[in-house]
């Protein structure tokens, strides 16, 4: 194998949540900042990259989690390791933040271009938050009186209360943005003639799929869609539900409607799946927050018909399937062969998916559509075949989460500032990052490098009977500073890198000897996959690269199983020489204004 080089790729991957991460949120570094009570910096930090932490520090869909190298290297509980609450402790920077107005950007001054941004979700909101200190002249245009799209719309109070909606999107609003609210975009045609330099649309999925079976038509009056159902409970419209009631679908949607028809009266809710559970879509905690709270989930039920009388809706009848996989190794559901299932109900909340709707934008704008009603775009750059005009969120590829669509607004606004500079915007302004080493003294760092033996500490809740009796009690409480404390301290801290210095080894194999997972091997090199089979513990996650020196005097290399390694500094700890050092890695994605320098007569 080669030697591996001083890549920032190759470091940022072996940050494995930050890597996961859609925005690339630095999560060990604010984490550190928790741990020293240092809570509105690491605020600042998160919002620097996922610009709303209070909302995704309670409803992110923490594709970070599952990558937590905690979970992969924890032998304390058992069969079950848990990852670090990563999620959890972005809420506690926002909770205990105190004021950061002031350390919000300064506005430069204008630039003279202008750029709509239609609808104001997350994706919308962070082209704003990244154009307007710029200099840009950013209108954002929604339907709704206020701000957030289906942030506010469609994720319920008990989940996320209104204050914390009103908090983050006023801090892009005070950036200088101007806020059109009830102003629907009907047209494409007619904004495009109002002389903006670019347009971002970012209006979301906002249709939701119906079910066409027998008897929907004649019970339409008690068949709901999941979406617009619950943007008429967040808005007021729906006060009270009736005392049965069925959730069809197995997404985050289907969990929202089923726990807020548990708070709005309902006696009887069950959700019920077409697939298995495990195939559901929904995230492992939003199906065990609704088991939680006395929801049962019915899997391998297939819709067939609503049953009705005398134009009322009274059950609904389900085939029972058995999935199974076909010669070519996909998911098949296939009739059990068991009898019917009518399942009685008063109302029905259908939440099977969701899909784009552009009727305003007219056929002849210029703007290409692909067969899925989704528009043509380039993956990496969000601008359609109108060059002016650019996509992002769900209304981009299809409905994905929260973090997902800022990351698309940080891409879109990126591309934006280029084109509207003259700049390619394909060749995008690079990442900042740096290596830094955190030696303090002969064996000391200045990180706190002990391994907690904790396990993952659970968030307290608010007494069932306190947030089952309204829409509008937050169910969550958040952990407190204490507690925040010992869980970020199960954090491991992979952003401060093993850097070894190949000159300095003696090959004495100390670091073999006390690294406690056995993540260190000296040994002749060969091809990755021979390599890989006879280390001192065989590397079997291909998907994580090892770190490998170039050749020490021995002939021998030192290779090192990132996948494992605890970041504890024991290497560095017991090397005589000083071969290995603890370097923090920071890694931030450039943002807009990162232009090349030579174009615009900025002195390097």
């Amino acid at each position: 194998m080669r030697a591996t080089a001083a890549d920032p790729a190759y470091f940022h991957k072996v940050v494995d949540c930050q890597w996961a991460c859609p925005a690339h949120t630095p999560v060990p570094e604010y984490i550190r900042m928790i741990a020293a009570g240092r809570y509105a910096d690491a605020y600042m930090v998160n919002w620097a990259s996922n610009v709303f932490p209070g909302v995704l520090g309670r409803t992110c869909d923490r594709p970070c989690e599952p990558a937590c190298r905690r979970g992969r290297v924890e032998e304390n509980n058992g069969a079950s390791p848990e990852p670090v609450a990563i999620c959890r402790l972005k809420r506690v920077a926002a909770d205990l933040k105190g004021d950061v107005k002031a350390r919000m950007p300064a506005r430069l001054a204008g630039n003279g271009l202008r750029v709509a941004c239609i609808g104001a979700g997350p994706a919308a909101l962070t082209v704003a938050r990244d154009l307007a200190p710029l200099g840009y002249a950013v209108t954002v245009f929604d339907a709704e009186a206020k701000a957030g799209g289906f942030i506010r719309t469609q994720i319920p109070r008990f989940r996320l209360p209104e204050s914390v909606i009103d908090e983050e999107t006023g801090y892009i609003l005070d950036l200088g943005v101007e806020f059109r609210a009830g102003e629907r975009i009907a047209s494409m045609a007619a904004l495009l003639s109002e002389g903006f330099d670019a347009i971002f649309v970012g209006c979301g999925a906002p249709r939701g799929r119906d079910l066409q079976l027998p008897g929907r038509l004649e019970a339409a009056a008690q068949i709901h869609i999941g979406i617009d159902w619950l943007a008429s409970v967040s808005f007021g419209h729906v006060t009270s539900v009736a005392p049965r009631v069925i959730v069809l679908g197995g997404g985050n949607t289907a969990m929202d409607c089923c726990r807020s028809a548990r708070r709005l009266g309902a006696q009887e809710v069950k959700v019920i799946v077409r697939s298995g559970f495990d195939e559901m879509k929904a995230s492992p905690w939003e199906k065990e927050d609704a088991q939680h709270e006395g929801i049962p989930i019915l899997n391998c039920h297939v819709p067939k018909a609503f049953v009705h009388r005398e134009g009322r809706l009274v059950g609904m009848m389900f085939e029972i399937v058995a999935a199974q996989l076909d010669a070519q190794g996909r998911r098949q559901l296939l009739p059990t062969g068991a009898p019917d299932v009518l399942i009685d109900c008063d109302e029905v909340l259908l939440a099977v998916g969701q899909e784009n709707a552009f009727p305003w934008i007219e056929a002849d704008c210029g703007i290409a559509f692909n067969r899925w009603g989704l528009p043509e775009l380039d993956a990496q750059t969000f601008q359609s075949s109108r060059p002016e005009v650019f996509f992002g969120g769900d209304a981009a590829f299809g409905p994905k989460n929260i973090i997902t669509a800022v990351a698309h607004g940080h891409e879109a606004a990126v591309s934006i500032d280029r084109y509207l500079h003259g700049d390619d915007l394909r060749q995008r302004p690079p990442p900042q990052f740096n290596l830094i080493s955190q030696k303090m003294g002969i064996h000391e760092w200045s990180y706190d490098n002990g391994v907690s033996n904790d396990d993952r500490f659970k968030v307290p809740w608010a007494a069932a009977e306190k947030a089952l009796a309204s829409i509008k009690v937050e169910v969550e409480l958040g952990f407190d500073a204490a507690t925040a404390f010992k869980e970020a301290q199960r954090c491991l801290n992979c952003d401060v890198q093993t850097v070894f210095s190949p000159p300095a080894c003696i090959e004495c194999d100390a670091c073999v000897d006390i690294c406690p997972t056995d993540c260190i091997t000296f040994t002749v090199n060969g091809e990755e996959a021979e390599l890989r089979g006879r280390l001192k513990a065989p590397a079997l996650n291909e998907s994580q690269a090892l770190y490998v020196s170039t050749e020490l005097k021995t002939g021998r290399v030192m290779v090192k199983d990132e996948d494992v390694c605890l970041h504890c500094g024991l290497c560095a700890e017991r090397c005589p020489t000083g071969a290995w050092d603890m370097q923090k890695f920071l890694f931030n994605p450039a943002k807009a204004g990162g232009r090349d320098p030579a174009r615009h007569g900025v002195s390097a």
